[in-house]
């Protein structure tokens, strides 16, 4: 008696909320729908998504073989294009992280079936994207040959992991970001970050290098592997960005925070 009566005013409220007292008319909108009576607006929404043309793509990810609860949750939620081909995750575990990427992308280049896609998306395992994330790279990558979402550096020091004054080339200072737009940088991280295929392929020699060494005056030079990459990409004349809009977590296990 009590399930149908809560069932009754369930039902009962649902109705009172989307039907209101009302004459039914035949407007354009009601009748072709709203995304038909506002046709330009909705196919400038189409051009913006990319969604007709081929996205298909590889993710990959090297790992320690630890994976964050959230994080995982976070690749669970990502939504990915609509009838696409996306691959993966793909993971190389238990190796340094530049030949993790390098032995990664030999494997993708090498299969002769994701050796077509169009895109690799790198994810790694303290990243937390948000669901639309991938979506939005997509709107960039027409423009850009690799774009990333925007996440910050462990701790209360952390630093905006967006790099170098596209006007300096060489440069690989952190940047300040601009908020909601697709901001031109000479780097970026591989927590979330869409490649164009194409590139990837194009680039000679060893692609990832992190590269620890001391010049003839003593000074220290450090370049992670993902700096390595776009400095050597950027050679050639490729085209970066960060889109500030997608705003990724960095998870830290040992504090059980996100920066």
């Amino acid at each position: 008696m009590t399930l149908l009566l809560f069932s009754y005013l369930y039902y009962e409220n649902q109705y009172i909320f989307f039907m209101e007292p009302r004459i039914v008319g035949e407007s354009k909108e009601e009748l072709v729908g709203r995304n038909n009576a506002n046709f330009d607006e909705s196919i400038q929404k189409v051009d913006k998504s990319m969604m007709y043309r081929d996205l298909s793509t590889v993710i990959i990810c090297p790992t320690r073989g630890l994976f964050p609860t959230r994080v995982v949750q976070s690749w669970m939620k990502m939504m990915k294009p609509m009838n696409q081909l996306v691959a993966g995750p793909i993971f190389a575990e238990s190796m340094e992280v530049a030949k993790a990427y390098n032995e990664l992308m030999k494997y993708v280049f090498d299969n002769p079936y994701l050796t077509n896609y169009k895109y690799i998306l790198t994810i790694e395992e303290d990243n937390i994207p948000p669901p639309d994330g991938l979506i939005k790279l997509y709107e960039g990558i027409e423009e850009y040959d690799a774009v990333g979402g925007l996440y910050w550096g462990k701790g209360e020091e952390g630093f905006p992991m967006i790099f170098g004054n596209p006007e300096k080339p060489g440069d690989m200072s952190p940047q300040k970001p601009l908020k909601d737009t697709l901001q031109r940088c000479n780097g970026l991280p591989m927590g979330f970050t869409l490649f164009k295929m194409e590139m990837l392929k194009d680039i000679e020699g060893t692609l990832f290098k992190t590269k620890q060494e001391v010049g003839e005056h003593g000074e220290e030079f450090n370049l992670t592997q993902d700096l390595y990459f776009f400095q050597k990409a950027a050679k050639k004349g490729y085209k970066f960005a960060c889109d500030t809009r997608v705003l990724v977590g960095h998870y830290e296990h040992q504090t059980d925070e996100v920066w």
